[in-house]
Protein backbone atom coordinates (compact mmCIF):
# COMPACT_ATOMS: atom_id res chain seq x y z
CA UNK A 1 0.00 0.00 0.00
CA UNK A 2 1.12 3.55 -0.54
CA UNK A 3 0.65 6.43 1.85
CA UNK A 4 -0.25 8.59 -1.13
CA UNK A 5 -2.95 6.26 -2.49
CA UNK A 6 -6.13 8.04 -3.59
CA UNK A 7 -8.53 5.57 -1.97
CA UNK A 8 -9.09 5.78 1.77
CA UNK A 9 -7.77 3.30 4.31
CA UNK A 10 -11.33 2.14 5.01
CA UNK A 11 -11.90 1.49 1.31
CA UNK A 12 -8.65 -0.47 0.95
CA UNK A 13 -9.45 -2.53 4.04
CA UNK A 14 -12.95 -3.26 2.71
CA UNK A 15 -11.51 -4.31 -0.65
CA UNK A 16 -9.09 -6.72 1.04
CA UNK A 17 -11.94 -8.19 3.11
CA UNK A 18 -14.06 -8.68 -0.01
CA UNK A 19 -11.14 -10.38 -1.78
CA UNK A 20 -10.47 -12.72 1.15
CA UNK A 21 -14.15 -13.61 1.37
CA UNK A 22 -14.33 -14.48 -2.35
CA UNK A 23 -11.32 -16.78 -2.03
CA UNK A 24 -12.86 -18.60 0.94
CA UNK A 25 -16.18 -19.00 -0.86
CA UNK A 26 -14.35 -20.84 -3.67
CA UNK A 27 -13.20 -23.66 -1.34
CA UNK A 28 -14.06 -27.16 -2.58
CA UNK A 29 -16.47 -29.38 -0.64
CA UNK A 30 -14.74 -30.99 2.35
CA UNK A 31 -11.92 -28.44 2.43
CA UNK A 32 -10.96 -26.17 5.29
CA UNK A 33 -9.50 -23.05 3.69
CA UNK A 34 -7.88 -20.05 5.34
CA UNK A 35 -6.49 -17.02 3.53
CA UNK A 36 -4.50 -14.01 4.69
CA UNK A 37 -4.18 -11.01 2.38
CA UNK A 38 -2.23 -7.89 3.21
CA UNK A 39 -0.67 -4.65 2.02
CA UNK A 40 2.18 -2.77 3.65
CA UNK A 41 4.46 0.18 3.08
CA UNK A 42 7.81 0.81 4.77
CA UNK A 43 10.26 3.69 4.70
CA UNK A 44 13.85 3.73 5.96
CA UNK A 45 16.05 6.82 5.82
CA UNK A 46 19.66 6.97 7.07
CA UNK A 47 21.79 10.10 7.52
CA UNK A 48 25.56 10.52 7.49
CA UNK A 49 27.53 13.75 7.78
CA UNK A 50 24.41 15.83 7.34
CA UNK A 51 23.30 14.15 4.14
CA UNK A 52 21.14 11.24 3.07
CA UNK A 53 23.17 8.04 3.15
CA UNK A 54 20.36 5.68 2.16
CA UNK A 55 16.65 5.85 1.45
CA UNK A 56 14.46 2.81 0.96
CA UNK A 57 10.73 2.85 0.26
CA UNK A 58 8.89 -0.42 -0.29
CA UNK A 59 5.24 -1.16 -1.03
CA UNK A 60 4.33 -4.83 -0.69
CA UNK A 61 1.15 -6.84 -1.18
CA UNK A 62 0.78 -10.55 -0.63
CA UNK A 63 -1.32 -13.60 0.09
CA UNK A 64 -0.96 -16.82 2.09
CA UNK A 65 -3.36 -19.75 1.76
CA UNK A 66 -3.80 -22.85 3.96
CA UNK A 67 -5.98 -25.75 2.87
CA UNK A 68 -6.72 -28.74 5.13
CA UNK A 69 -8.47 -31.98 4.33
CA UNK A 70 -8.30 -35.18 6.35
CA UNK A 71 -5.57 -33.83 8.62
CA UNK A 72 -3.33 -32.97 5.68
CA UNK A 73 -2.30 -29.33 5.39
CA UNK A 74 -1.09 -27.55 2.28
CA UNK A 75 0.27 -24.02 2.25
CA UNK A 76 1.39 -21.58 -0.43
CA UNK A 77 2.04 -17.85 -0.66
CA UNK A 78 2.96 -15.10 -3.12
CA UNK A 79 3.92 -11.44 -3.10
CA UNK A 80 1.10 -10.28 -5.33
CA UNK A 81 -2.68 -9.89 -5.26
CA UNK A 82 -3.18 -10.25 -9.01
CA UNK A 83 -6.07 -12.56 -9.90
CA UNK A 84 -3.91 -15.03 -11.84
CA UNK A 85 -1.38 -15.20 -9.00
CA UNK A 86 -4.13 -15.82 -6.43
CA UNK A 87 -5.49 -18.71 -8.49
CA UNK A 88 -1.99 -20.20 -8.71
CA UNK A 89 -1.47 -19.89 -4.94
CA UNK A 90 -4.74 -21.67 -4.15
CA UNK A 91 -3.91 -24.44 -6.63
CA UNK A 92 -0.38 -24.79 -5.21
CA UNK A 93 -1.69 -25.04 -1.63
CA UNK A 94 -4.08 -27.73 -2.79
CA UNK A 95 -1.25 -29.63 -4.50
CA UNK A 96 1.04 -29.33 -1.46
CA UNK A 97 -1.69 -30.78 0.72
CA UNK A 98 -1.40 -34.10 -1.09
CA UNK A 99 2.22 -34.48 0.05
CA UNK A 100 1.64 -33.61 3.71
CA UNK A 101 1.78 -36.16 6.52
CA UNK A 102 -1.69 -36.49 8.12
CA UNK A 103 -2.01 -34.98 11.60
CA UNK A 104 -5.37 -35.37 13.38
CA UNK A 105 -4.72 -32.19 15.39
CA UNK A 106 -4.36 -29.91 12.36
CA UNK A 107 -7.48 -27.79 11.88
CA UNK A 108 -8.52 -24.17 11.54
CA UNK A 109 -9.41 -21.94 14.47
CA UNK A 110 -13.11 -21.59 15.24
CA UNK A 111 -14.61 -18.41 16.73
CA UNK A 112 -14.72 -18.97 20.50
CA UNK A 113 -17.04 -16.17 21.60
CA UNK A 114 -14.35 -13.74 22.75
CA UNK A 115 -15.04 -10.30 21.30
CA UNK A 116 -12.15 -8.29 19.85
CA UNK A 117 -11.20 -5.04 21.57
CA UNK A 118 -11.58 -1.81 19.62
CA UNK A 119 -7.88 -0.89 19.70
CA UNK A 120 -6.45 2.20 18.05
CA UNK A 121 -3.11 1.17 16.56
CA UNK A 122 -3.37 3.53 13.57
CA UNK A 123 -2.32 7.15 13.07
CA UNK A 124 -3.43 8.95 9.89
CA UNK A 125 -0.72 11.55 10.48
CA UNK A 126 1.91 9.11 9.24
CA UNK A 127 0.20 8.76 5.86
CA UNK A 128 0.43 12.52 5.34
CA UNK A 129 4.12 12.77 6.28
CA UNK A 130 6.29 13.48 3.23
CA UNK A 131 9.44 11.58 2.39
CA UNK A 132 11.39 14.85 2.65
CA UNK A 133 10.16 15.30 6.23
CA UNK A 134 11.23 11.78 7.13
CA UNK A 135 14.71 12.34 5.73
CA UNK A 136 14.94 15.66 7.54
CA UNK A 137 14.28 13.96 10.88
CA UNK A 138 17.13 11.53 10.32
CA UNK A 139 19.49 14.39 9.47
CA UNK A 140 18.34 16.44 12.46
CA UNK A 141 18.84 13.45 14.77
CA UNK A 142 22.43 13.02 13.63
CA UNK A 143 23.11 16.74 14.10
CA UNK A 144 21.60 16.74 17.59
CA UNK A 145 23.88 13.91 18.67
CA UNK A 146 27.02 15.50 17.22
CA UNK A 147 26.20 18.71 19.10
CA UNK A 148 25.34 16.91 22.33
CA UNK A 149 28.81 16.68 23.88
CA UNK A 150 32.35 17.66 22.82
CA UNK A 151 33.43 14.06 23.39
CA UNK A 152 31.13 12.80 20.64
CA UNK A 153 33.50 11.83 17.84
CA UNK A 154 30.98 10.55 15.35
CA UNK A 155 27.67 8.87 14.66
CA UNK A 156 27.78 5.29 13.51
CA UNK A 157 24.16 5.31 12.37
CA UNK A 158 21.19 7.69 12.53
CA UNK A 159 17.92 6.81 10.92
CA UNK A 160 14.19 7.14 10.58
CA UNK A 161 11.87 4.19 9.93
CA UNK A 162 8.17 3.50 9.63
CA UNK A 163 5.70 0.79 8.66
CA UNK A 164 2.06 0.98 7.59
CA UNK A 165 0.10 -2.24 7.29
CA UNK A 166 -3.35 -3.63 6.53
CA UNK A 167 -4.29 -7.32 6.64
CA UNK A 168 -7.38 -9.50 6.52
CA UNK A 169 -7.77 -13.15 7.51
CA UNK A 170 -10.81 -15.17 6.48
CA UNK A 171 -11.63 -18.87 6.68
CA UNK A 172 -14.28 -21.48 6.04
CA UNK A 173 -14.52 -21.82 9.85
CA UNK A 174 -16.34 -18.49 9.98
CA UNK A 175 -13.42 -16.23 10.83
CA UNK A 176 -13.13 -12.75 9.34
CA UNK A 177 -10.49 -10.61 11.05
CA UNK A 178 -9.19 -7.23 9.86
CA UNK A 179 -6.12 -5.49 11.24
CA UNK A 180 -4.38 -2.17 10.62
CA UNK A 181 -1.37 -0.55 12.25
CA UNK A 182 1.19 2.20 11.91
CA UNK A 183 4.53 2.61 13.66
CA UNK A 184 7.36 5.07 13.29
CA UNK A 185 10.74 5.38 14.98
CA UNK A 186 14.07 7.17 15.19
CA UNK A 187 17.27 5.43 16.23
CA UNK A 188 20.88 6.51 16.61
CA UNK A 189 24.21 5.05 17.70
CA UNK A 190 26.69 7.64 18.99
CA UNK A 191 30.46 7.31 19.28
CA UNK A 192 32.30 9.04 22.13
CA UNK A 193 36.10 9.35 22.29
CA UNK A 194 38.52 10.11 25.10
CA UNK A 195 42.19 9.71 24.30
CA UNK A 196 42.54 6.48 22.36
CA UNK A 197 39.32 5.03 23.77
CA UNK A 198 36.01 5.01 21.87
CA UNK A 199 32.65 3.92 23.29
CA UNK A 200 29.21 3.68 21.72
CA UNK A 201 25.74 4.31 23.04
CA UNK A 202 22.31 4.07 21.47
CA UNK A 203 19.11 6.08 21.74
CA UNK A 204 15.69 5.62 20.18
CA UNK A 205 12.10 6.79 20.20
CA UNK A 206 9.01 5.02 18.87
CA UNK A 207 5.38 6.01 18.34
CA UNK A 208 2.32 5.26 16.23
CA UNK A 209 2.70 8.59 14.43
CA UNK A 210 5.41 11.21 13.91
CA UNK A 211 4.11 13.67 16.51
CA UNK A 212 4.74 11.07 19.19
CA UNK A 213 8.47 10.89 18.45
CA UNK A 214 10.89 12.62 20.82
CA UNK A 215 13.99 13.33 18.76
CA UNK A 216 15.81 15.18 21.52
CA UNK A 217 15.25 12.33 23.97
CA UNK A 218 16.73 9.81 21.52
CA UNK A 219 19.74 12.05 20.91
CA UNK A 220 20.44 12.81 24.57
CA UNK A 221 20.04 9.16 25.53
CA UNK A 222 22.62 8.10 22.94
CA UNK A 223 25.05 10.81 24.04
CA UNK A 224 24.75 10.02 27.75
CA UNK A 225 25.14 6.28 27.23
CA UNK A 226 28.21 6.66 25.03
CA UNK A 227 29.98 9.16 27.27
CA UNK A 228 29.12 7.38 30.54
CA UNK A 229 31.27 4.39 29.62
CA UNK A 230 34.42 6.36 28.83
CA UNK A 231 37.23 5.36 31.15
CA UNK A 232 35.67 1.97 31.87
CA UNK A 233 37.93 -0.68 33.41
CA UNK A 234 37.60 -4.38 34.04
CA UNK A 235 36.51 -4.93 37.66
CA UNK A 236 37.32 -7.91 39.89
CA UNK A 237 34.92 -10.83 39.86
CA UNK A 238 32.05 -10.67 42.35
CA UNK A 239 28.52 -11.72 43.17
CA UNK A 240 26.26 -8.70 43.05
CA UNK A 241 22.85 -7.25 42.20
CA UNK A 242 22.00 -6.60 38.57
CA UNK A 243 19.92 -3.49 37.93
CA UNK A 244 18.25 -3.82 34.55
CA UNK A 245 16.75 -0.70 33.01
CA UNK A 246 13.60 -1.35 30.92
CA UNK A 247 15.45 -1.90 27.64
CA UNK A 248 17.83 -4.38 29.31
CA UNK A 249 15.02 -6.12 31.22
CA UNK A 250 13.07 -6.43 27.96
CA UNK A 251 15.92 -8.34 26.31
CA UNK A 252 15.69 -11.08 28.93
CA UNK A 253 11.90 -11.04 29.24
CA UNK A 254 11.49 -11.68 25.53
CA UNK A 255 13.51 -14.87 25.85
CA UNK A 256 11.65 -15.95 28.99
CA UNK A 257 8.30 -15.28 27.30
CA UNK A 258 9.36 -17.51 24.42
CA UNK A 259 10.07 -20.31 26.90
CA UNK A 260 6.42 -20.20 28.03
CA UNK A 261 5.08 -21.45 24.71
CA UNK A 262 2.99 -24.62 24.60
CA UNK A 263 4.80 -25.52 21.38
CA UNK A 264 8.12 -25.56 23.28
CA UNK A 265 6.56 -27.71 25.98
CA UNK A 266 5.46 -30.25 23.39
CA UNK A 267 8.98 -30.33 21.95
CA UNK A 268 10.66 -30.56 25.37
CA UNK A 269 12.48 -27.26 24.84
CA UNK A 270 11.70 -25.32 28.01
CA UNK A 271 12.84 -25.70 31.63
CA UNK A 272 9.34 -24.75 32.82
CA UNK A 273 7.42 -27.77 31.49
CA UNK A 274 5.11 -29.45 34.05
CA UNK A 275 5.49 -26.51 36.46
CA UNK A 276 2.10 -24.81 36.08
CA UNK A 277 0.92 -23.80 39.55
CA UNK A 278 4.45 -23.79 40.96
CA UNK A 279 6.45 -20.77 42.04
CA UNK A 280 9.03 -20.01 39.34
CA UNK A 281 9.74 -16.37 40.21
CA UNK A 282 9.92 -13.91 43.08
CA UNK A 283 6.59 -12.80 44.53
CA UNK A 284 7.20 -9.28 43.22
CA UNK A 285 7.05 -10.53 39.63
CA UNK A 286 3.87 -10.59 37.55
CA UNK A 287 4.20 -11.18 33.81
CA UNK A 288 1.32 -11.18 31.34
CA UNK A 289 0.79 -11.27 27.60
CA UNK A 290 -1.52 -8.30 27.10
CA UNK A 291 -2.16 -7.42 23.45
CA UNK A 292 -5.17 -5.38 24.61
CA UNK A 293 -2.94 -2.69 26.08
CA UNK A 294 -3.25 0.18 23.56
CA UNK A 295 0.06 1.67 24.71
CA UNK A 296 2.00 -1.48 23.81
CA UNK A 297 3.61 -1.75 20.39
CA UNK A 298 2.52 -5.39 20.40
CA UNK A 299 -1.16 -4.45 20.73
CA UNK A 300 -3.49 -6.16 18.29
CA UNK A 301 -7.14 -7.10 17.86
CA UNK A 302 -6.59 -10.63 16.52
CA UNK A 303 -3.98 -13.36 16.60
CA UNK A 304 -2.52 -15.08 13.55
CA UNK A 305 -5.54 -17.39 13.21
CA UNK A 306 -8.16 -14.67 13.53
CA UNK A 307 -9.15 -15.25 17.16
CA UNK A 308 -9.69 -12.17 19.29
CA UNK A 309 -6.49 -11.32 21.17
CA UNK A 310 -6.84 -11.47 24.95
CA UNK A 311 -4.96 -10.98 28.22
CA UNK A 312 -3.12 -14.15 29.26
CA UNK A 313 -1.50 -14.27 32.71
CA UNK A 314 1.83 -16.10 32.61
CA UNK A 315 3.40 -15.48 36.02
CA UNK A 316 1.26 -14.04 38.82
CA UNK A 317 3.06 -13.09 42.04
CA UNK A 318 5.82 -15.50 41.04
CA UNK A 319 3.57 -18.50 40.20
CA UNK A 320 3.39 -19.99 36.71
CA UNK A 321 -0.20 -19.78 35.44
CA UNK A 322 -0.22 -21.34 31.97
CA UNK A 323 1.49 -21.72 28.62
CA UNK A 324 0.57 -19.94 25.40
CA UNK A 325 -1.13 -21.87 22.58
CA UNK A 326 -2.42 -21.68 19.07
CA UNK A 327 -5.15 -24.03 17.84
CA UNK A 328 -2.85 -26.95 16.99
CA UNK A 329 -0.62 -26.84 20.08
CA UNK A 330 -3.75 -26.52 22.23
CA UNK A 331 -5.31 -29.61 20.61
CA UNK A 332 -2.12 -31.59 21.16
CA UNK A 333 -2.04 -30.45 24.81
CA UNK A 334 -5.74 -31.18 25.43
CA UNK A 335 -6.55 -27.54 26.16
CA UNK A 336 -7.87 -24.50 24.28
CA UNK A 337 -6.09 -21.83 22.27
CA UNK A 338 -4.97 -18.73 24.15
CA UNK A 339 -5.13 -16.82 20.84
CA UNK A 340 -1.35 -16.73 20.55
CA UNK A 341 -0.96 -17.83 16.96
CA UNK A 342 1.66 -15.76 15.17
CA UNK A 343 2.34 -15.74 11.46
CA UNK A 344 3.28 -13.78 8.40
CA UNK A 345 1.90 -14.00 4.89
CA UNK A 346 4.58 -16.55 4.03
CA UNK A 347 4.22 -18.89 7.00
CA UNK A 348 1.79 -21.17 8.76
CA UNK A 349 0.85 -20.28 12.36
CA UNK A 350 3.42 -20.64 15.12
CA UNK A 351 3.06 -19.80 18.81
CA UNK A 352 4.43 -16.77 20.63
CA UNK A 353 3.57 -13.89 22.91
CA UNK A 354 2.20 -10.70 21.39
CA UNK A 355 2.69 -7.98 24.02
CA UNK A 356 4.55 -8.96 27.17
CA UNK A 357 4.10 -6.69 30.16
CA UNK A 358 5.51 -6.71 33.67
CA UNK A 359 3.15 -5.30 36.28
CA UNK A 360 4.74 -2.19 37.81
CA UNK A 361 6.04 -2.27 41.35
CA UNK A 362 6.96 0.75 43.44
CA UNK A 363 9.70 3.35 43.26
CA UNK A 364 11.97 4.54 40.49
CA UNK A 365 15.31 3.49 39.02
CA UNK A 366 16.97 5.88 41.47
CA UNK A 367 15.12 4.28 44.38
CA UNK A 368 16.32 0.82 43.36
CA UNK A 369 19.91 2.02 42.92
CA UNK A 370 19.77 3.62 46.38
CA UNK A 371 18.80 0.26 47.91
CA UNK A 372 21.74 -1.66 46.39
CA UNK A 373 24.98 -2.12 48.36
CA UNK A 374 26.99 -3.69 45.53
CA UNK A 375 25.62 -3.96 42.03
CA UNK A 376 25.92 -3.39 38.31
CA UNK A 377 23.68 -0.96 36.43
CA UNK A 378 23.72 -2.70 33.04
CA UNK A 379 24.08 -0.48 29.95
CA UNK A 380 24.53 -3.20 27.35
CA UNK A 381 24.67 -6.97 26.97
CA UNK A 382 26.57 -8.68 24.16
CA UNK A 383 25.89 -12.11 22.69
CA UNK A 384 22.52 -12.33 24.37
CA UNK A 385 20.93 -14.88 22.07
CA UNK A 386 24.03 -17.01 21.62
CA UNK A 387 24.73 -16.82 25.35
CA UNK A 388 21.30 -18.01 26.47
CA UNK A 389 20.23 -21.63 26.20
CA UNK A 390 16.44 -21.50 25.89
CA UNK A 391 16.17 -25.24 26.59
CA UNK A 392 18.18 -25.45 29.83
CA UNK A 393 17.89 -21.77 30.76
CA UNK A 394 21.67 -21.34 31.17
CA UNK A 395 22.63 -17.69 30.87
CA UNK A 396 26.09 -16.21 30.25
CA UNK A 397 26.64 -12.93 28.38
CA UNK A 398 29.12 -10.09 28.15
CA UNK A 399 28.12 -6.78 29.68
CA UNK A 400 29.11 -3.16 30.25
CA UNK A 401 27.71 -0.75 32.78
CA UNK A 402 28.20 1.23 35.95
CA UNK A 403 29.18 -0.18 39.31
CA UNK A 404 26.76 0.58 42.14
CA UNK A 405 28.38 0.98 45.52
CA UNK A 406 26.55 1.82 48.75
CA UNK A 407 23.49 3.05 46.91
CA UNK A 408 25.33 5.32 44.48
CA UNK A 409 26.34 4.93 40.84
CA UNK A 410 30.11 4.73 40.58
CA UNK A 411 32.67 4.02 37.89
CA UNK A 412 32.02 2.45 34.48
CA UNK A 413 33.12 -1.14 33.86
CA UNK A 414 33.73 -3.25 30.75
CA UNK A 415 34.71 -6.77 29.71
CA UNK A 416 32.62 -8.53 32.33
CA UNK A 417 30.54 -11.67 31.98
CA UNK A 418 27.33 -12.09 33.94
CA UNK A 419 26.13 -15.64 34.44
CA UNK A 420 23.23 -17.49 36.03
CA UNK A 421 20.23 -19.42 34.76
CA UNK A 422 16.95 -17.86 33.68
CA UNK A 423 14.93 -19.85 36.26
CA UNK A 424 17.32 -18.63 38.97
CA UNK A 425 17.13 -15.05 37.70
CA UNK A 426 13.36 -15.14 38.04
CA UNK A 427 13.58 -16.40 41.61
CA UNK A 428 16.27 -13.84 42.50
CA UNK A 429 14.27 -10.79 41.37
CA UNK A 430 14.48 -8.45 44.35
CA UNK A 431 12.73 -5.29 43.18
CA UNK A 432 10.39 -4.08 40.45
CA UNK A 433 10.09 -0.33 39.83
CA UNK A 434 7.15 1.64 38.45
CA UNK A 435 8.94 3.27 35.49
CA UNK A 436 7.25 1.19 32.77
CA UNK A 437 8.46 1.81 29.21
CA UNK A 438 6.66 0.57 26.10
CA UNK A 439 9.47 -0.72 23.92
CA UNK A 440 9.86 -1.79 20.28
CA UNK A 441 8.98 -5.41 19.78
CA UNK A 442 5.97 -5.27 22.07
CA UNK A 443 7.46 -5.51 25.57
CA UNK A 444 6.38 -3.16 28.36
CA UNK A 445 8.49 -3.32 31.50
CA UNK A 446 9.89 -1.23 34.34
CA UNK A 447 13.38 -1.43 35.83
CA UNK A 448 14.06 -4.79 37.54
CA UNK A 449 16.75 -5.72 40.08
CA UNK A 450 18.12 -9.25 40.40
CA UNK A 451 20.21 -10.36 43.39
CA UNK A 452 23.07 -12.82 43.66
CA UNK A 453 24.32 -12.82 40.06
CA UNK A 454 27.86 -13.91 39.22
CA UNK A 455 29.99 -11.24 37.50
CA UNK A 456 33.30 -12.46 36.10
CA UNK A 457 35.96 -9.80 35.61
CA UNK A 458 39.69 -9.90 36.13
Amino acid sequence: MSASAEVSVDEREAALAALATRIVEAALPGEELEVVVGESSTTSAKAFNGEVEALTIADVAGIGVRIIRGGRQGFASAGSLDRDVIDEVVAEARDNMAFAVPDPHVTLARPDGVAPMDLDTWDDELLALSTDAKVAMAIELEAAVRAGDPRISGVRSAGYGDAIGLSVLASTAGVLATSRSTVTSLGVLALAKQGEETKSGGGSTIARGPSGLDLQLAASDAVSRATALLGATQPPSARLTLVLEPRMAASLLGIIGGMLSGERVLKGRTPFADRVGEQIGHGALTLRDNPRNPDSFGARRFDGEGLAARVNPLIEDGYLQQFLHNTVSAAKSDTVSTANATRGLRSTPGVSWHALEVAPGTGSLDDIVASVDHGLLVHSMAGLHSGVNAVSGDFSVGAEGMIIRNGEVGEPVREVTIASTLPKLLMDVSAVADDVEHLPGGISTPTIAVDNVSMSGK
